[in-house]
């Protein structure tokens, strides 16, 4: 323990000299939490559209009014004819159209049978698909209103669906994305800087007084770990208190559970970051090798699209991947208030995974006395 103590000194007082660390600590997860929710975000708004009215009714007028005033849309045009329509959406690069046909009030009253067209532009996918679901929604409730207000008997009543959000009730992808961004942070600051940290030393020969020593693989290992176990608990605190105060958000969860969950993750990614260290003669090549990890990392783990999402081949590689488990235990404490009972499957495996990181980050360091 007191030479544990000594190594961890060191640690520290090499951390706080650079001029540069301690400050990147402080603002990265402050500009990540205040930046990346804004930008990365799948709620699309500001869809473009066109509404070409042949019946100009009632209903035509009162869903017109519903569509620009609503958040999701800005009403473009309202051309006279579909062909006009087109035209604004291959050279405008109008979103959706929506075309009424004439005497569609009429009908719909008479018979119960609407039938509107809704034309999305495909070229974004996700826009479009998202764009048309809104309009239908919004379609279908002044449908709804048209038909009881002119009393249209039930069975006539075309099936319309309820959507209930369970956990995120109101919808909003930064609750979704927040949660997983705290990994994010853990993984670039206590995954890359280990990776260079072992490094650096090789570079400027000071290693070479740790290796003249008679300090152990597993006790140097340790000794590089635990600051940045410490770093990835303040970088956490940080990301936490960010959520609360600009976006409200809080763990529906008990909080412990959210820091016991980071304390296993961030052992587990720093001892691998290590490990890229052991196998690494330059900075520059530790730092391509672990952004190739991180690429991964971000891209296979749940973060940013659904595991579910992936062909069957990608799902079984995630299951490899720490990340994954963090994610998801991450999401489930902060929008499902779940425990550690709920999440055992994911602690087990981050456990297994910061274990079997911190033992093969010991045996492979090579110690050339």
């Amino acid at each position: 323990m007191k030479t544990l103590t000594f190594l961890l000194e060191k640690e520290f007082k090499q951390f706080f000299r650079d001029p540069f660390m301690p400050k990147m600590v402080v603002i990265f997860p402050v500009i990540i939490m205040l930046i990346i929710p804004l930008v990365a975000n799948l709620d699309f708004k500001n869809i473009d559209i066109c509404i070409v009215d042949h019946d100009h009714s009632g209903f035509s007028r009162l869903i017109t009014d519903k569509i620009s005033h609503s958040s999701y849309f800005i009403l473009k045009e309202t051309p006279q004819d579909y062909k006009k329509a087109m035209e604004a959406m291959d050279k405008r690069g109008i979103d959706i159209i929506l075309e009424i046909p004439k005497d569609f009030e009429k009908n719909l009253i008479r018979n119960g049978k609407p039938g509107i067209s809704i034309v999305a532009n495909a070229v974004d996918a996700s826009k479009g698909a998202s764009g048309a679901a809104y309009l239908t929604q919004i379609v279908a409730e002044t449908l709804s209103e048209t038909m009881t207000a002119n009393g249209v008997l039930t069975e006539k009543t075309p099936d319309l669906i309820t959507v209930r959000n369970l956990y995120n009730p109101t919808g909003n992808y930064r609750h979704f994305m927040i949660p997983a961004l705290t990994v994010m942070l853990i993984i670039i600051v206590c995954g890359a800087l280990p990776a260079l940290n072992i490094v650096k030393e090789k570079e400027q020969g000071t290693i070479e007084q740790i290796n003249a020593t008679p300090v152990s693989k597993l006790t140097f290992t340790f000794g590089k770990l635990i600051p940045f176990w410490i770093m990835g608990v303040f970088i956490l605190t940080i990301a936490l208190v960010i959520a609360k105060l600009v976006y409200g958000l809080s763990p529906a969860g008990q909080l412990w559970v959210v820091y016991a969950n980071a304390m296993v993750f961030t052992l587990a990614i720093s001892s691998f970051g290590l490990i890229i260290s052991n196998f690494s003669e330059t900075m520059q090549q530790a730092m391509f090798i672990m952004f190739f990890f991180i690429m991964i990392f971000v891209l296979m783990s749940g973060l940013l699209t659904p595991v579910e999402s992936m062909p069957p081949f990608a799902q079984a590689i995630t299951y490899l991947l720490p990340p994954r488990y963090f994610i998801e235990t991450m999401r489930g404490v902060y929008l499902k208030g779940a425990t550690i009972a709920d999440l055992w499957v994911q602690y087990a495996a981050l456990s297994g995974f910061a274990l079997l990181f911190s033992l093969v980050a010991a045996i492979t360091y090579r110690k050339r006395a």
